[in-house]
């Protein structure tokens, strides 16, 4: 390498008759040292396009869009109706008429006389409280009840609000003594659904649809509770929450329990930051949200994303021919082989790698991108048709499967296929979890992947046929498999 380095500076350069008395062996080094510079080269090149992509990556996430919309140039083939339509020389001027001046009308408000009746335009009569208020004509204070009569009425309406109030229930029981016997007695006072709380049902119902529904912290409403004149401590009401969320707890194992049972599951995590790591740091545990065919959901809690996890929700001896529908976390797949049943991987999380990848094989990630559209086609047709049970598998089955199995040029060299994923595995080493060709690895939350109430089949909603193959099917062309999520 030595020599080779000498040559390549212009003022060791060797000149041409120092070049003719070299020997084979000095040749053969030269040879094989520029052989060794090529290649590092090459593999210089490969980095320096890789890199290029993830600086790409990253400025799409920091100022471009992050929208998975792909625009599809028009065909410059197809033509418009207007080609066929003749083109007048001169646009006609529109045409001019007099208008007279006139007055318009000052609209009536809705409490002016003649207002109509909106009731049923801005509010429902069954679940709104309605006040009815009765305004008294002055032109009847004067007159004797027999010098009018009242042919009809007239109602407006008006949408008010009562501020957030608090009452205390206060239970009066008498004490008696019996004269005969002198026997005191008493009443017991309402049982509480916590026992010795002197929180009624309706505060514990108030206060959790306003912190879980509408999102209203505990400060905000202990803020509420000191305005209106009530003074509890703060922690009181997280106390009082704890103790109402344990009563729920018999509902929550009946659901997951149900889930288990269930033939078709989907299941996914999602990260959330719950408890003290360390000072000034909170842990990083997972939700694992996981989906029944009843339309039943449960968000079971863990610390880790460690595989025992995807084992313990579902159970480890599940119902006959199951299916869970995921994304490519490998903990399901290994869940899938260690329990026997079929898994279903999710179209939306294939497309998002492909559609990822167009920078770095754009000609195989469009070709993919368009047969993935194709499927789509297909369930919107479903939806539009209004498909179910036998009927909805089997148009999955006669339009999507050659969809998916059928053979194309741009998938037909392996070889093309392993080159794309050599060409993205800076993109693996930064989390993003590309394998073009490979099992999807995204690990998004439940919320990127819409599930349909299963009843006759598991698919993703954006997703059609799903076959065990999961995310590589569309890209390698799978032959011979006609493996369905079928009901």
């Amino acid at each position: 390498m030595s020599r080779l380095m000498s040559t390549l500076n212009p003022v060791n350069a060797p000149s041409l008759e120092e070049v003719v008395r070299w020997s084979a062996q000095e040749v053969l080094e030269v040879v094989s040292d520029v052989s060794a510079l090529r290649q590092r080269n090459a593999e210089l090149q490969r980095d320096i396009e890789s890199l290029k992509e993830q600086i790409d990556w990253f400025r799409r996430q920091v100022f471009g869009s992050r929208s998975e919309k792909r625009i599809v140039d028009a065909d410059p083939s197809q033509l418009h109706l207007g080609q066929f339509l003749p083109v007048p020389d001169q646009t006609p001027a529109p045409a001019e008429r007099d208008v007279p001046a006139h007055k318009r009308r000052a609209p009536r408000s809705n409490f002016s006389e003649g207002a109509k009746d909106e009731s049923n335009l801005f509010f429902d009569k069954e679940r709104v409280p309605v006040k009815v208020i009765e305004l008294a004509n002055p032109e009847i204070e004067g007159p004797a009840p027999d010098q009018y009569e009242v042919i009809g009425e007239k109602v407006s309406h008006r949408l008010a609000q009562q501020p957030g109030s608090y009452v205390v229930l206060k239970y009066v029981r008498p004490v008696i003594k019996r004269k005969d016997t002198q026997a005191l007695s008493c009443p017991p006072a309402p049982q509480g659904v916590i026992d010795g709380s002197r929180a009624d049902v309706s505060l514990i119902a108030g206060m959790l649809v306003d912190k879980m529904q509408w999102h209203l912290p505990f400060y905000r409403q202990h803020q509420r509770m000191s305005q209106s004149g009530v003074r509890v401590s703060r922690g009181w009401l997280t106390q009082v929450t704890s103790q109402a969320i344990g009563l729920f707890e018999p509902i929550y194992e009946a659901q997951l329990a149900s889930v288990r049972t269930s033939r078709v599951k989907a299941m996914d995590e999602t990260p959330i930051k719950a408890g003290r790591a360390e000072p000034g740091k909170l842990k990083s545990c997972y939700f694992w949200p996981v989906y029944g065919e009843h339309d039943e959901v449960c968000f079971p809690f863990f610390e880790t994303r460690a595989h025992a996890t995807v084992e313990a929700i579902p159970g480890l001896e599940p119902v006959p021919s199951a299916v869970l529908l995921s994304d490519g976390y490998r903990a399901y797949a290994a869940y899938a082989e260690k329990t026997g049943i079929k898994h279903a991987q999710c179209w939306a999380h294939c497309r998002r790698e492909f559609f990822n990848a167009q920078s770095a094989e754009p000609v195989l990630a469009n070709e993919a991108l368009d047969r993935i559209g194709k499927l789509y086609k297909i369930e919107e047709e479903i939806r539009a048709r209004k498909l179910t049970g036998e009927s909805r598998h089997l148009h999955r089955f006669e339009r999507a499967k050659p969809i998916v199995e059928g053979s194309s040029n741009g998938y037909a060299s392996q070889a093309r296929i392993k080159r794309c994923c050599r060409r993205t595995d800076s993109y693996r080493r930064l989390g993003m979890r590309m394998r073009i060709g490979m099992r999807c690895r995204c690990s998004s939350s439940i919320r990127m992947c819409r599930l349909t109430p299963i009843t006759s089949s598991a698919v993703c909603v954006r997703s059609p046929w799903v076959a065990r193959t999961g995310c590589s099917a569309v890209l390698s062309s799978v032959r011979g498999r006609s493996e369905s999520c079928r009901a």
